[in-house]
Order: C-alpha cells, then structure tokens, then sequence
C-alpha cells in the first residue's frame, strides 16, 4: 500500500514511465513521467542547495504551470512540505502566509514576483523567479535546475507534513491547514477509486492549485493514478481546454457548470429553426425522464423511446462542450440547484455532487457515477465515519482528517472532537444513507420572526435562472424579510450597466422564478444591482469564488439599510 507521495511518485514511474504525464494546451511542454520525475529530482537539488531540507516549508505563487508540479514535488522528495499560494492574495495576505508558515523559500514568476518581493524578504525567504529577472539574489529556473539532482529522495513517513491549505478566510484570517501524507494519500485513493481513475486518463489543471480540490485531482491523484495532466493557465478558458483535451475526469464549481449550460443552451438558440426545436424538444424529453428516474416514478415507455431516439443529438452536445468521454463528473464547493444537475444528467454527463472540505482532504461524501440522488452530496466515501450533532451540524472521521490547524492549538481543539470526529460548521440531513447539506451552521439566517432561513438555497434558486447572474448575496439575519445584493456576470453583461433596462428585465425574471421556487419565507423581497462585478479574491469573493458575507455586509451597509427603508428594487 502507497504511504507517502514519494512512494506513489516512484511506483507510477517504474510503471507508466514512457506515458505522457504534464502538458501544456499547444503541446509547448509535453513530459513523460520519467522526466517529470528526472526535473523533480533536479529542483529538489536545486532547492537543497538553497538550504532545503527534512520538515522545511516551500511557499509557491505562480499560476498553474508545469512547472508547479516539478517545484512542488522537489520539494517534497526532500521531505519538505508545500504551500500554494492564490495569485489574487494581497501583499498582506502573501506576507502573512509566509510567516505563518515558516516558509524559507518562494518560488514565484515574474508577473507576481513584485507583489511578493518584501514580504519574502521580511521572514527571509529565499526566491525562485522562473521566468525572469526577480528580487536581487533570486534564482532563475535555469540555475535551479543547474543543480545537482537528488538521487535519493529522503526518508518521508506517512505521518510526515505534506501540504499546508490556507482557508480561503470567509469568517476570518485565513488558518493554515496541516495535512499529512497519510491524510492525502488515503482521500485520494478512495476519491480516485470511487472515481473509476485509469492510468492514461486526461484530467485538466485549471483552479488554483492552492485550492484543495486542485491539488487532489490534478496533483496527488495524478501521481497516484499515473493520470495525463494539461495545465490550464488561464481558468476563464475552461471551456476551450475541455474540447481540446476532452478529459475522463472533471470537477468543477456550479458556476462553471451554469456557464457551460447557458453555453449550451446559447448555441443550440443559434441553430435553423426546425433543427433548434428538435434539439430543444430532445433535451426537454431526456430532462424530464431523468427528473422522473431520480423521484422514483416509472418512465412512460413513449417518452423513454423518444429519449433513446434522441442519443445521437444528446451525443452531438456533449461532444460540443467537450464532455464526450467524461466518466466522472462532479460538481460542489457550493450548493448547486438540482435542475442544472439534471440538465447535464439528461445530455448523458454522470454529474454528481461531492462534499469535502481543505480540514478533510474535500473527501467526505460522493455521489457514485452509476448512483447519483441529485439534491445530495452522496453517501460517504469508503473508510468515513459520518454522524450528526444534536443541532445537525456534520461531524465526519477518516484518515483524511487534518493534523490540526497550523499554529492554532485551541481552534484545532475546537474543531476535533475527543474521538477524533471533524466539526464541519455545516448542517446536514442523512436520508438512506445520502447526505444533503443545508447550510453553513453559522451562516444560518434567523429573520425577526425566529425562522431559519439557509441562505445559500435561497441564492442557488435565483442565480440558477440566468446567467446574466453572476454572485447573489441574500441578506435577513434579524429582520423583518429577506434581501439581496446582485453582482452582474461582465462576461455575460457584455459592457452594460447595472441601470440597462435589458439587466433589469432579466434580473427581475430571474428573482421572480426563482422566488416562485421557494416558500414565502424564503423569497426575496427587495433588491440592488451593484455597479461593479464580484470578483475572485477581491471585497466580497474568497479566490474559490465563496461569498464573504460579513465584509459584503460591511461594504454595502447603506445599501442595505435603504433596501428595508423602501429604496432598490421591489420583487413584485
């Protein structure tokens, strides 16, 4: 059984060391696993010689690359431990990270390096810049690789630290989450298990790699399976790299699933007339039999003939988006509305939600390929404990479970408990075995009248109806009814303005379906459209696009007090 990543790195190598294992999109960078091993074993040289060694921390800000992998999985070979660093983190953020870390090197490239250049030189951190002339005495990634390869990788134990996940900060300083390569090792064996994973199979790099999800299924899944990674720099191109690499596997946030959906659906409005009705009407079928299929209730035999008549379309799409050969797919981080799940179920994509988190690996619940419940985030994954406190928050444990918080000894205490059970902070229902996550616990609204409102579903039903939706941010803790706050897609926006009678129209629709979808309590009743988008790892969004809610709250404070005061828009 593989113990550690550098267990895992040298059995794929010995085994699949002849197949492709980094790419680039043009196939610039296209190296095999027994070079890819051969670059690692040379950065590790290279950052030993920078002083680098056993229990030693290595911070990288840099957008995904091949060469992350080779940087990172250097410095593991030398039993050092990693930390990924998000590209829209602030001076003060990156200086903070660093010092908490204990970082001694930085690996960076030259369009970040100026934003990180005092803070390492603050907690003297030696820097790699790997294209370019950097702060004076940074190494380029030339004389990096200059150095003497490590022949040997060290002596790492499984109970050895691996990676430290930075929290994206929605309720305070990000915490840095030590996990191990036990922890790693078994979550990405199981998830990649469940996932049916195959050497050879393709998977695209595009989160940040200091997201933990990235780092499971384009970097330790990758080396454990022995997958073909290509590495996606810019994650706004998401949907060019699927059709050109067309991957087995794919995760992604419900955003990206609503953008390729409305995609979709836009490119089918753009067809001749006839063939646009068919497509549709074939879409319409194959929705409603999977909405029946998922309650429970019989397909009539006429409506299940006119579905099987209809693959060749469903096949077409799926080809389109670049989803032909998907096996598993999966979407969370976020509540996702079912019928956007059932859509991609209908075009024959086996999308199912999965809930984990960085404390856990992000494995703790999936929904397998062949038995997904949509509306839940699966039954837990194989070697999970999974239980629910008196209030239904979430308690989970398995070896995926995070050493602790890094120097954090009484917040780790309060989120393990005397067994070892994680305290998630998420409210959850078990049903026949399934999970379903309602809320976060502490982000619960409780309106004047002492009802419980979760306000992500409330979010998910509203921006599900357009795309033109890109963030919404319910508020109602103490009050009287709910509100919110909508932030525009720029993509989809195309340049107009907030005040353009075409948004208003689309956003009225959008809050007044999605209102239709909730009971009375839980509607929206007044709005504003804010004149600026929300952007990732700005004011309001952490880099994994999570609504901050207090500083939203903070910063539109006048604005919400004026949507109680009879001010913004009205929901009819």
């Amino acid at each position: 059984m593989t113990g550690t990543l550098v267990d895992a790195l040298r059995d794929t190598v010995a085994a699949h060391g002849d197949a492709v294992a980094l790419r680039t999109r043009d196939d610039a960078i296209r190296w095999t696993w027994s070079e890819y091993d051969a670059l690692a074993r040379r950065a590790a040289g290279g950052l030993a010689a920078l002083g680098v060694g056993h229990g030693d921390t290595v911070a990288l800000l840099l957008e995904n690359r091949p060469e992350f992998h080779v940087a990172d999985l250097g410095a593991v070979l030398l039993g050092a431990a990693t930390v990924s660093i998000y590209n829209t983190s602030s001076p003060e953020q990156v200086d903070h990270i660093l010092g908490d870390s204990g970082a001694s090197v930085l690996v960076t490239q030259q369009s970040l390096a100026a934003g990180a250049e005092l803070a390492a030189s603050r907690h003297g951190c030696r820097t790699v810049v790997l294209d370019g002339p950097g702060p004076d005495g940074a190494l380029g990634w030339a004389e990096l690789l200059a150095a003497e390869p490590v022949a040997a990788p060290a002596t790492v134990t499984p109970d050895d630290l691996l990676t430290i996940i930075y929290t994206s900060g929605t309720t305070g300083p990000p915490k840095g989450v030590e996990l191990t390569h036990r922890n790693l090792m078994s979550a990405n064996r199981t998830i990649g298990t469940t996932f049916g994973l195959r050497a050879g199979d393709r998977v695209v790099c595009w989160l940040p790699l200091a997201h933990i999800a990235e780092r499971d299924a384009s970097y330790y899944m990758a080396v454990l399976f022995g997958l073909e990674v290509t590495t996606c720099a810019d994650p706004r191109q998401i949907g060019a790299a699927l059709r050109e690499v067309r991957p087995q596997s794919f995760f992604a946030v419900p955003r990206i699933w609503e953008k390729l959906k409305a995609g979709a659906e836009a490119a089918v409005a753009g067809r001749e007339p006839a063939e646009r009705v068919a497509v549709q009407t074939a879409i319409a079928d194959a929705t409603e039999a999977a909405r029946l299929a998922q309650a429970g209730e019989p397909v009539p035999g006429d409506l299940a003939g006119r579905v099987e008549s209809a693959q060749p379309v469903l096949a077409s799409l799926r080809a389109a988006l670049g989803l032909d050969a998907v096996r598993s797919a999966n979407i969370g981080a976020a509540p996702s509305p079912p019928e956007l799940t059932l859509f991609f179920l209908a075009l024959g994509v086996p999308l199912g939600e999965i809930y984990g988190m960085s404390e856990n690996c992000a494995a703790c619940t999936c929904n397998p390929s062949d038995a997904i419940r949509v509306g839940t985030a699966g039954p837990p994954l194989p070697g999970t404990e999974l239980r629910l406190a008196d209030d239904g928050e979430v308690l989970m444990r398995s070896e995926a479970v995070m050493r602790g918080y890094r120097n954090r000894p009484e917040e780790t205490a309060a989120v393990l408990t005397a067994d070892g059970f994680l305290r998630t902070g998420d409210i959850g229902v078990i049903t026949d075995g399934y999970l379903r996550i309602v809320d976060r616990k502490k982000e619960l609204i409780i309106n004047a009248a002492g009802k419980n409102i979760a306000p992500s579903a409330v979010e998910s039903a509203i921006t599900a109806r357009s795309p033109l939706i890109g963030q919404l941010c319910v508020i109602g803790d103490a009050r009287p009814y709910n509100v919110a706050l909508v932030a525009l897609d720029p993509e989809v926006a195309a340049g107009r303005a907030a005040d353009d009678p075409t948004v208003l129209d689309e956003v009225a629709r959008a809050v007044r379906e999605g209102n239709a979808r909730l009971s009375r309590v839980e509607t929206v009743r007044r709005y504003a459209i804010v004149p600026d988008p929300w952007v990732p790892g700005g004011d309001e969004l952490t880099p994994t696009m999570k609504l901050k809610r207090r500083p939203i709250t903070e910063k539109f404070a006048d604005t919400v007090e004026s949507l109680y005061d009879g001010g913004g828009i009205d929901a009819g």
